[in-house]
């Protein structure tokens, strides 16, 4: 789910910033096949990568026009894309936090 996450927060930012962004494949790409990560080291990279990508989309928003659609786009708007992502990376979040409540591994 993490890398569901990572896949489609960025697809939101670049979407917003490059007019010859190519999204992935609906669904197919928006989702890893393994259910873990081969190695340790790529959660960390994973989140470093999420965190990087909700900054520059925080940047982005502090400096871009909210309102105006976006030129390469069908009507989407910044603030749009914004919204979108902090929806759809909420709800992914909290499926997390239930399946690791679930699993008795989280900690309070």
């Amino acid at each position: 789910m993490v890398e569901h996450i990572r896949i489609a927060l960025w697809d939101m930012l670049e979407f917003s910033k490059d007019g010859n962004h190519q999204s992935p494949k609906w669904p197919d790409e928006y989702w890893v096949k393994e259910v873990a990560p081969a190695k340790e080291d790529a959660w960390d990279k994973s989140i470093a990568q999420i965190k990087a990508d909700l900054q520059e989309l925080t940047e982005l928003v502090k400096t871009g026009d909210l309102y105006t659609p976006i030129p390469h786009g069908e009507g989407q708007t910044l603030l749009r894309e914004a919204l979108q992502a902090a929806d759809h990376t909420a709800y992914h979040v909290a499926e997390i936090i239930v399946i690791r409540r679930l699993l008795g591994s989280w900690k309070s």
